[in-house]
Formats: C-alpha cells, structure tokens, sequence
C-alpha cells in the first residue's frame, strides 16, 4: 500500500521488546496505524465500603488495550527486497511471537540445570513491552493474547499478508520494583496523562 506523495509524514505506532542483555531485543513497527485502539479502564476499589473509604483507592486502574494490524509484504514484494522475498511477513510474525516465548538460551541453561541435578531451576523471563503510540503514549503492557489470520503465501508457503488481533493490560508502577525501568516509564506516561488534564481546564467552552 504506496502512500499518496506529498501526504504529510504521520507517526506510526509499534512494540518494542526491551531485554536486559539485549536493551532493543525487537522492534515491530506498524506498517499500517490501526484505524482504532479500544481502551477499557477498571478502577479499583479500597477497603469494604464504608462511607470513609469510598474514595479509596487501591491504584491505579486496570487499563486493558486491544488493536488490530495489517502487516503485509505487497511493497517490498514490488520492489523485490528482501528478506519479504525470501521469508514475506514471516520476520515480522516471528518478532511479534517471540514478545511470549521465552528465549532458547534461557531454556538450554535450565536444561543444563536439570541433568545436573539441580532443584533450583530459574524462572523464565520475558522481555519488557513498550507499547508507543505517538509521543505521549509509551506504556510498558504486557501481551495476554493475540490471535493470527494469515490470507495469503507465496510458493513457498511464507506468509505475505496477516491481520493479528492484539490484547495487552496496561502495566502500571505497581507491577515493577522501586528501581525498574518499567515502572519509570509508566510514571512518565501517567505525568504527561496528569499535564493533559490540566491542559483541558484552558478549552474554551462551546
């Protein structure tokens, strides 16, 4: 899908996967923006409902987020670049996954682990998910499920066309250690969400 020349240039959304060995272990940037993100938020309640704590609160709201993207390799098809020649949309579907899997380095060391007797076998632990949309939504989530329509391969039965249906939950800074990097950004996330409440009070009224 070519884009009209001289449109203006539009931000485009994506997922990051911060690894601590790897700070930038994927990027999938959306090859198209969504036509639209639903967001549910659920506050959470404090204490048993009494009239002094009915304004309690135990944090911050659960935020659920969920999106539909097209990735496909019609483009790069056309101008016959790799690796969409060689692979289509494969890499791209594989970067999205691997936001689930554990690494395979982790899963040998546990291996390893095992046959030597071992009783304390590690966790496995999956990279940080940032989700950015535009400049003043980065948010660490994390992936609950995404579900995968492939509509169309190529001889060798490579994908070259998908649309994935995304669900993420908002992670805030209580999900993180005082020091985490995650709970950084969710903090910055909800300081620039506190600036645009205020900026609403200077809309004039209708």
């Amino acid at each position: 899908m070519s884009e009209f020349p001289g449109s203006p240039r539009i931000l485009k959304g994506a997922l990051i996967g911060m690894d601590k060995f790897n700070p930038l272990a994927s990027v999938i940037r959306f090859q198209y923006n969504p036509e639209k993100v639903t967001r549910s938020l659920q506050g959470q309640q404090s204490g048993n409902g009494a009239l002094a704590e009915v304004l309690e609160t135990a944090g911050p709201p659960k935020e659920t987020i969920s999106l539909k993207i097209e990735i496909e390799a019609a483009d790069q098809l056309e101008r016959v670049q790799m690796p969409a020649l060689a692979h289509g949309i494969y890499p791209q579907l594989s970067a999205l996954e691997m936001l689930l899997y554990p690494k395979m380095a982790a899963i040998m060391k546990n291996d390893a682990l095992t046959n030597s007797g071992s009783i304390e076998i590690e966790g496995y632990e999956l990279p940080l998910t940032l989700l950015v949309w535009g400049t003043k939504r980065v948010v660490p989530v994390r992936l609950t499920s995404f579900s995968i329509e492939e509509q169309a391969f190529d001889v060798n039965l490579n994908p070259i066309n998908a649309t994935v249906d995304l669900s993420m939950e908002v992670l805030t800074y209580m999900d993180f250690p005082q020091n985490d990097a995650g709970r950084a950004l969710f903090l910055a996330h909800q300081a620039i969400k506190e600036a645009m409440a205020v900026l609403n009070l200077t809309v004039p009224p209708r």
